[in-house]
C-alpha cells in the first residue's frame, strides 16, 4: 500500500485507506506496469473479437434487452460513444465531491485489473482528470445498482470523452471540453467495450461504503466518550464495564467498547463519590448497555469492512475478458453486498444515536438526573437550557430511524424486463451517507449536554480522558450561564466531532481508544 505519498493501481486491487486517501486529500494515482499489462492484454483480446463475426454482448450487439440486436463492425466505436451519452441520465443535485473521486478512482481500480478490455489510456486520462482536480458533474439520482451504477458512472465517462459538466479545482462548474483543454488533458475516443467497461460498475456505492465505514470508526469511539461523560454526570457506575462480566458474553466489539469506557472513566472523582452506599442497585439501559450497544454497531462496521475488503480485489464488469480469451457475461455487477452492507450499517447508525439520545434526555430530566437541574438550566423557568437542543437531536434520531429501512429489497424491474431483479445499492448508500451524518449531529448534542453536567458536578473532578473532552468542548462552547444562541455551540461542537479534534484530545491524553 502506497497511500503515504501515492497511490499506484495494481491487478490485484486497491486497499481502503488509498481510496479515502485519493478521495478526501487529493493523493495522486498512477498506473503501475503490472497493471498497464494486464490492460493491454485484455484489450488484444477485444480488438481481436471486435473485427470478428462472433456476437459478444456491448461488443458487437446492442446492450440491455437490445443485446440481440447485431452491431456492424463500422458502427461499433459510434455504439460506444451513443452508450455513454444515452446513460449520462441523471437527474438532481450533483454528488459530493469526495463521492465522485472516489467512484473514479474506484473504476479506475477495475480496468486496471485487467478483465475489462479498455486500453490504459482510458485509465490514464481518468487518472488524469482525478491530478488536476477536476471532478465530473454527476446527478445524484439514476442508479439502481443492478448493472452497477449505470448512470452516475455514465456522467463520469462523458467527461473523459470531453462532453458534460464538470467541477474545477476552485469549485467552479464549468464544460467539460473547455476544463479538459485548460488542464492540458485529450479527450479519450472510445474503443470496443470501453464505454461500456466505463460505466458497468458498482464504484459509486463502494465509494460510500468505504467512506462510511472511515467515519463511523471515529464516531463509535465518539461515542464511547460522550457515554462516559453522560455516565460520570448521571452518576452511574463503572461496574456494569469490568472486563471479566464483558468477557462472559464474547463479542469483540462489545468488549472494545467496554475497554474504551474503563479507560475514560478511570480514577474519576464523581464516580468514586457514590461507589459505596448508593441505594440504586443497578443503572438504566442508556447507561448499563452502552457497550451492547456501540460494541454491535462495531462488529456491523467490521462486517461491511469485510465485505468493502473483498470488493476492492473485485473486478466488476460486463462482460468479463477472461485470461484464456473468453469473454464472457456474468452478474458480478450486481451491487447487493454493497447495498444489503450499507443499509445494515444504516440500522447500526440509527441505533447508536438513539441510546445516545436516550442519555440526553435522561440529563435534562430532574427527576431522573440525580440533583442536576431541569434541562440543565442557570435559573429554570426563566431559562430553558438546552431543552431545545434535545428537541433537535431527537428529530435527527426520528429521521435515522426512517432512513433505517433497507432500500435492498425494494427493487424495481427496467429495461424491459431484462434487468428484473435490482440492488438499489445506490440509495442504500446514498441514504447512509445522511444517518452517518446525523449520527455525529446526536453526539455533538449529548458531548454539549454531558460536558454541562460534568460542569455541575464540581468540585468533584472528572476522570481524565471526560476531563479532556469536557476541556476541548469548552474551547469551542460556553460553559453553564444564562440562556444564549444554542445553534452555533452545538455547531461547534459537531466540528469537534467530525474533524477529529475531539477523538485527539482524549487520546493525548489517555492514550488510543480502542
Amino acid at each position: 500500500m502506497t497511500v503515504a505519498g501515492s497511490v499506484e493501481l495494481r491487478p490485484d486491487g486497491l486497499e481502503p485507506p488509498e481510496v479515502v486517501a485519493v478521495a478526501r486529500a487529493d493523493v495522486p494515482v498512477s498506473l503501475g506496469v503490472e497493471a498497464r499489462a494486464a490492460m493491454e492484454r485484455a484489450a488484444a483480446a477485444v480488438s481481436a473479437l471486435a473485427s470478428s463475426d462472433e456476437p459478444a454482448y456491448g461488443i458487437s450487439t446492442g446492450f440491455g434487452s437490445l443485446a440481440l440486436v447485431r452491431i456492424p463492425a463500422e458502427r461499433r466505436v459510434a455504439l460506444q460513444r451513443a452508450l455513454v451519452r444515452s446513460h449520462a441520465a441523471g437527474i438532481g443535485a450533483p454528488v459530493e465531491r469526495e463521492v465522485v473521486r472516489g467512484m473514479m478512482l474506484l473504476r479506475a481500480r477495475t480496468l486496471a485489473m485487467g478483465y475489462s478490455g479498455a486500453r490504459p489510456v482510458v485509465v490514464e486520462t481518468m487518472l488524469g482528470l482525478l491530478g488536476a482536480g477536476l471532478t465530473p458533474v454527476v446527478p445524484e439520482h439514476g442508479s439502481l445498482g443492478a448493472s452497477g451504477d449505470l448512470a452516475p458512472l455514465a456522467h463520469c465517462a462523458l467527461a473523459l470523452i470531453g462532453e458534460g459538466e464538470v467541477f474545477d479545482g476552485s469549485g467552479r462548474r464549468r464544460a467539460a471540453a473547455e476544463a479538459l483543454a485548460e488542464a492540458g488533458i485529450e479527450p479519450v475516443e472510445l474503443h470496443a467495450k470501453e464505454g461500456l467497461a466505463l460505466i458497468n460498475g458498482t464504484d459509486g456505492m463502494l465509494a460510500m461504503l468505504i467512506l462510511a465505514i472511515e467515519d463511523l470508526r471515529g464516531l463509535l469511539r465518539v461515542a464511547d466518550v460522550a457515554t462516559a461523560m453522560s455516565v460520570e454526570a448521571l452518576l452511574g457506575t463503572d461496574r456494569a464495564f469490568a472486563e471479566d462480566l464483558i468477557a462472559l458474553r464474547p463479542q469483540p466489539g462489545q468488549a472494545a467498547s467496554a475497554a474504551n469506557l474503563r479507560a475514560l472513566l478511570a480514577g474519576s472523582e464523581i464516580v468514586a463519590s457514590h461507589r459505596f452506599g448508593d441505594p440504586r442497585v443497578q443503572d438504566a439501559y442508556s447507561l448499563r448497555c452502552a457497550p451492547q450497544v456501540v460494541g454491535a454497531a462495531r462488529d456491523t462496521v467490521e462486517h461491511a469492512a469485510a465485505v468493502a475488503g473483498a470488493e476492492l480485489r473485485s473486478a466488476i464488469d460486463n462482460p468479463m475478458v477472461m485470461p484464456d480469451g473468453r469473454v464472457e457475461s456474468c452478474g458480478n455487477f450486481h451491487g447487493v453486498p454493497v447495498g444489503l452492507a450499507c443499509d445494515f450499517l444504516a440500522i447500526a447508525a440509527a441505533e447508536v444515536g438513539a441510546i445516545a439520545e436516550r442519555r440526553t434526555d435522561r440529563l435534562l430530566d430532574a427527576t431522573r438526573s440525580h440533583g442536576l437541574p431541569p434541562f440543565l438550566a442557570d435559573d429554570p423557568g426563566v431559562d430553558s437550557g438546552l431543552m431545545l437542543a434535545h428537541y433537535s437531536q431527537a428529530a435527527i434520531v426520528a429521521e435515522n430511524r426512517r432512513l433505517a429501512a433497507p432500500a435492498s429489497v425494494d427493487s424495481l424491474p427496467t429495461s424491459a424486463m431484462q434487468e428484473d431483479h435490482v440492488s438499489m445499492g445506490w440509495g442504500a448508500a446514498r441514504k447512509l451517507r445522511v444517518a452517518v451524518l446525523n449520527l455525529a449531529r446526536v453526539l455533538a448534542v449529548e458531548l454539549v449536554c454531558g460536558a454541562r453536567g460534568l460542569d455541575l458536578r464540581a468540585p468533584l473532578a472528572a476522570a481524565a480522558g471526560t476531563a479532556a473532552a469536557r476541556a476541548v468542548v469548552r474551547e469551542r462552547v460556553g460553559g453553564p450561564g444564562p440562556d444564549r444562541y444554542v445553534a452555533p455551540e452545538v455547531a461547534a461542537s459537531e466540528e469537534l466531532v467530525r474533524s477529529g479534534a475531539l477523538l485527539a484530545a482524549v487520546e493525548a491524553e489517555i492514550g488510543a481508544l480502542a
